[in-house]
């Protein structure tokens, strides 16, 4: 009874990983219906409006003149145009802002240094400092890692032509991309969630959101929403359905791209996840209910939901990834009619769908030929696994309202493979969990060794595909912090 009962739950949690994992189909179909319906704006303005650029860091010393300068390098009016360097830093980049904004207004530029000693609210908490003494009808906002182009508000500024329009997202790209095999795994990644989830939901009439940096907004609409709250620790992503659901309509504009730079370190990597993962379950928590008893359309509740709860399944993936050597002998003992038509429906739905959303997203981002967009699957997929305990954690605090620190995701500037950065380093606390990952991945060598000791051949390469992701991970973290990428020099970052 007790074996049947296990498999049982086993399949029901891999049945409600499909749900997630179908909901891919829903979002690639959505954007290839929509992909054509390229925004525009209804009209130009006569007479170009004030504009605020605010420039959020802390400890950004790599990066910040580079972003600084790039602001610069944007083609608007000095007079209509005001730079707000919002630097809440404890180390040397508080000189070399403070000597980039004197250099600047000697040329002329409106830029303002504002530094916080008090980092309450942490990012919230200075763009909310920093929109005190604004004088742009419409505020930008950039993070340190990335470099606007010059036409960022020539082709952003005009959709506010139309009242409605509140907020309006340009899509991210990835200047150091090529520098590992990490940093290619997320720029997939990132593809996945820009190219083809932003386009969908926006150009199909969902709730997206502003992703923190590489968007301007009306000023008018992030008061009407309520202004910045750092209840939750992505107070983008709350401030968005905030808006939207005040009624305000939101723009993405994905033919429109501002380069940034993607953490080079695993550790750097696993704590922006977390971060991510904790706090889009903070916002459910907080909007969903008030969202739901509204009179907005049902896709847009359902997305919603979709949208805000889908890092939940990183906690089954953990039960998954503990049950799943251990149904191999149920599966040898019973003929393999037993379970596979529901195996088939999984793996379509939990599986092919994540290869079919990705190879997607790298044909319309990278236009590459197929052998190059599936090299790396395997890589982004064991990645995506590798990530479940600390996304676990990260769902597990949320629900059980454990507070933590805002922790920065650093930058070193770093752009092609190769450059060094060893010699300094941020600094993160190791916790047990790359010890738990490793330790998951050794279980999973178990398991791989005990298909084939039973001749369930069938099950190798699922569980070589998890035993990878969780040694990657783990051991990608350990390595980086006590091994052989040790660094010299190490900077904390922490709040």
């Amino acid at each position: 009874m007790f074996e049947y009962f296990f498999v049982l739950l086993y399949f029901v949690l891999l049945c409600v990983l499909s749900i997630y994992g179908a909901h891919r189909f829903v979002m690639a179909a959505l954007y290839r219906l929509h992909r054509k319906d390229i925004p525009h704006p209804d009209a130009q303005f006569s007479e170009l409006p004030r504009v605020t650029v605010q420039l959020p860091m802390f400890n950004e010393r790599y990066v910040v003149e580079r972003l600084i300068d790039a602001v610069c390098r944007i083609r608007y009016p000095k007079e209509k145009l005001q730079i707000q360097i919002l630097d809440d830093s404890t180390d040397e980049t508080q000189t070399i802002a403070k000597a980039a904004v004197d250099k600047k207004a000697a040329e002329g530029f409106d830029i303002l240094y504002i530094h916080r000693d008090d980092r309450s609210g942490f990012k919230a908490g200075a763009l909310e400092n920093g929109l005190k003494v604004a004088s742009g009808e419409f505020v930008a906002v950039f993070d340190a890692d990335f470099i606007p182009q010059p036409d960022f508000l020539e082709r952003t500024v005009h959709f506010f032509t139309n009242e409605k329009v509140g907020m309006v997202q340009v899509r991210w790209e990835h200047i150091n991309r090529e520098f590992s095999i990490l940093t290619r795994a997320q720029a997939i990644l990132l593809d996945g969630h820009f190219v083809i989830e932003h386009t969908a939901r926006n150009r199909s009439g969902r709730f997206f959101n502003f992703n923190g940096t590489a968007g301007i907004w009306r000023k008018a609409t992030i008061s009407d929403a309520g202004g910045w709250q750092h209840d939750t620790i992505t107070e983008d992503l709350d401030l968005s359905y905030r808006a939207q659901t005040k009624g305000w309509q939101f723009i993405y504009i994905n033919e429109c791209t501002t380069p940034a730079e993607v953490p080079v370190e695993m550790i750097a990597f696993k704590s922006q996840q977390h971060r991510w993962a904790k706090g889009a379950i903070q916002v459910a928590k907080k909007v969903l209910p008030k969202l739901m008893k509204s009179r907005l359309p049902l896709k847009i509740k359902l997305e919603a939901i979709m949208h805000l709860t889908c890092n939940i399944s990183y906690i089954l993936m953990v039960i998954l990834s503990i049950m799943m050597p251990l149904t191999v002998d149920f599966r040898v003992k019973h003929s393999w009619m037993t379970s596979i038509w529901v195996d088939l429906v999984i793996f379509i739905c939990a599986s092919l769908s994540i290869m079919m959303f990705y190879l997607l997203a790298q044909k319309e981002a990278r236009k590459q030929s197929l052998w190059a967009r599936i090299a790396y699957l395997p890589v982004v997929m064991c990645l995506g696994i590798g990530l479940s305990i600390n996304n676990c954690r990260a769902v597990i605090e949320a629900l059980c309202n454990y507070k933590t620190g805002f922790v920065r995701t650093p930058k070193y500037g770093v752009t092609k493979s190769g450059e060094s950065f060893k010699h300094v380093k941020y600094g993160f606390k190791l916790n047990w969990q790359p010890w738990a990952e490793t330790a998951m991945g050794v279980y999973f060598i178990w398991g791989i060794a005990h298909a084939i000791h039973l001749g369930a051949y069938a099950s190798v390469p699922f569980l070589c595909l998890f035993c990878g992701g969780y040694l990657y991970v783990g051991l990608g973290t350990l390595l980086g912090r006590t091994g052989l990428f040790a660094p010299k020099k190490v900077i904390d970052v922490r709040a």
